[in-house]
This record gives structure tokens, sequence and C-alpha cells, in this order.
């Protein structure tokens, strides 16, 4: 699968690094609205430069467009992507407004080509291992989740010196004026609609506590950098989910069930442990014995290592994505699971105009486990 990049920024790098774990994808070329960046970029991975976007849907050789241009431009991109006939993966989201996310889908269908987004941490070993367990009822029936997100007072640490490897600097300004939900709620969400199905209606309340977070720099628009919502799935399945950049860091996912309690300490870790501890009575109580790990599943993929903290194969979903154009087949993240995701962040982040409850219009079929994770018969 041959594959031109658009978006050169400080996400790009992390796609690089990983995509080189899989043989079968192959980056022919890169470009970007900043000339200077994306020759910096290309020259940096050894890879071709397109002066343009039109450059790059022109040449024949490209399949896919892998877009990591900023959440604003997503639309746009992948709109003129689509219309080459070319397959899209975007990074989170499809779109900053549903309808645009929906005109996306929509058009992939009509050209005949595939549409498929991040995140794609749902696909990896600690995520895989969580709903193997919960699929083998380790903790018996699941009744209730509380999933967090919070990052911490990023506008107080030391962001602008934060650079990728081949030397852009992190996105403050715009990370800011995405906000936090619409830039990490995906993760979580991600992988509860994946265990326990698509979601029946969002109650969501959103907020914006820090208005100025970069003294000095106006931001267009405050985005909310905390929010909490309560999701009701078609299965009865409810869970509780935080984001935001106010909290110290928590990135934890705990799932209670009749029979005990199932936790991971980290969702943005592919390989973050999977910990149990189930209930007993005691006299009269109902007491839990102590943690027990749950063994992982998909130990022998391929890691990559980066400068920094991420621990996430980023190009998982690209292969998997090419791998189910290759088999004729949707992809695991199918453009209907992307846009259900879609919905339920967007529902989440506009819940400090609109606040209430909101009744999703959308729903996806469920997904497949990876191959590797899959049940002993």
């Amino acid at each position: 699968m041959f594959i031109a990049i658009v978006g050169c920024g400080f996400v790009a790098d992390y796609y690089m690094k990983t995509l080189r774990l899989h043989a079968e994808l192959k980056v022919i070329g890169v470009t970007d609205r900043d000339f200077q960046r994306a020759q910096r970029f290309a020259s940096y991975y050894g890879t071709h430069h397109y002066p343009t976007l039109e450059n790059a849907l022109d040449d024949s050789r490209v399949e896919m467009i892998l877009n990591l241009t900023n959440p604003g431009s997503h639309y746009d991109v992948s709109l003129a992507c689509l219309r080459k006939g070319k397959h899209v993966y975007s990074e989170k989201p499809l779109a900053m407004q549903f309808h645009e996310s929906m005109e996306l889908v929509e058009l992939a269908r009509q050209m005949g080509v595939h549409l498929s987004a991040a995140p794609c941490s749902i696909l990896n070993e600690s995520a895989q291992t969580f709903w193997k367990a919960v699929r083998e009822e380790q903790i018996g029936t699941p009744r209730l989740v509380y999933a967090q997100f919070d990052d911490g007072l990023i506008h107080k640490m030391p962001y602008q010196k934060w650079r990728s490897e081949s030397g852009t600097p992190w996105p403050y300004k715009d990370e800011f004026e995405v906000g936090a939900t619409v830039e990490h709620a995906g993760y979580p969400v991600s992988w509860l609609v994946a265990f326990f199905g698509p979601v029946r209606k969002v109650h969501a309340f959103a907020k914006t506590l820090i208005p100025e977070k970069v003294p000095g720099v106006p931001l267009a628009g405050n985005a909310p950098d905390f929010s909490v919502a309560c999701l009701e799935f078609q299965s009865g399945m409810l869970a509780r989910l935080t984001c935001g950049v106010i909290a110290p860091r928590d990135h934890s996912i705990t799932v209670f069930g009749d029979k005990g309690v199932m936790w991971v300490k980290d969702s943005s870790n592919d390989r973050s442990p999977i910990y149990i501890r189930r209930y007993f009575n005691f006299r009269r109580r109902l007491l839990t014995l102590w943690r027990e790990s749950y063994p992982m599943v998909g130990k022998r993929n391929p890691q990559a290592h980066y400068r920094g903290a991420q621990k996430r194969n980023f190009a998982s979903g690209i292969a998997e994505f090419n791998a189910a154009i290759q088999e004729r087949r949707l992809p695991r993240l199918s453009p209907d699971y992307c846009l259900h995701i879609n919905e339920i962040v967007l529902a989440i982040h506009n819940a400090r105009e609109f606040g209430g409850s909101v009744t999703l219009s959308t729903s996806c079929e469920n997904m497949k486990p990876m191959p590797y994770a899959l049940l002993a018969r």
C-alpha cells in the first residue's frame, strides 16, 4: 500500500516511527501547508516532498492518504482526497462538525473507497486483553464502567519546549482551541463501544475552567477543559467518563461486575497490565480478594520506541485498514464505527452549549476481536 502523508506536524513523527514496523506499508511522499516544515520532515525521514496537496493527489501511485492535519482541516483535506478516489485514514476526529463527518462517510461509499480514523488503540494488546477478559466473564456480568482521561495542568507544563523527533513544536494553540474532549475522549470511548456495543444516549456536562491558558496569546474560542458524561449503551451497560486538563493524569478504565472488579491503569499504553479483584463474603461484608494479573495477549506484536512518553503503535489502525482493503472487507475501525465515536465525542464536547441529554442518531455493528485475542475453543 503506497501512502502519502498530509500534515507533517508533531504527531506525524509517531506515525512514521510505527509505519516502519509494517513492511506492507510504504510512505512515498509527504506534504504540508507549511512548505519548510514538510521539506524538513521529508529530509529527516528520507522520503519525497510534494509541494502541494494537489501534487500528492495527482500522483497515480498514491493509493492511501494519511490525513494528519490539525482537526479544523480534517474535513476539507479528507473531502479532497475522497473526491480523487483515494482511501483515507484520518487522525481523530473525522471532522469537527457531525454533519461533515456524515458527508465524508457517504462520499466514501459513493466513490467506492475506504475511510477510517484514529484512535486505533482498541486494536492493541492492552485493549484486546481487557476485552478478552470481559468476554470470558472474569468478573461475571459487567454492570458499570468508570473511565478517565485526565492529563493534568498542561498549560503549566513546559509545553513550549516540547519538540517531535524531526523538530516540530507541540501545537499548543491548536490543542487548547480544540479542547480536551475532542482531543482525548475518543480513546476510552473507542474501547467501550468495542467492548459493549453502540451507545444509545449521552448525558453530558462540559465547562471551560481556565479560559486564559496561554498569556498574551488569544485563543479562537474557549473549548471545554473539563467534561463529564454518562453513556447509556443499547446493551444496557452504563459508563461514566471524565476528561480534562485540570485533574492529575489518570487514564484508567475500571469495569464493575457481579463477581469482581477489573481495571487497566493506563489505556494510553499499549501494554498496560490488566488487573482483577474478585468478590468474596466475609462475615457480614462483601470484600475483594488480592489483586491478580490477567495474562497479556499479543506479546510478540511489533513495538515502536519513541523519544518521550508515548507507548502506542499509531500505525496498527493503518495496518488493519490496509488488510481490510486487501481482503475486501470492512476494517474493524469501520466508517460507521468511526462516525459513531465522532457523534459521541461531539455530543460531550458540545454539552457546554446545549447541555442535557442527547439521543444518538448513529449506531454500528459489533467489532470483531483481533485474531491474536480470540477465545480458546
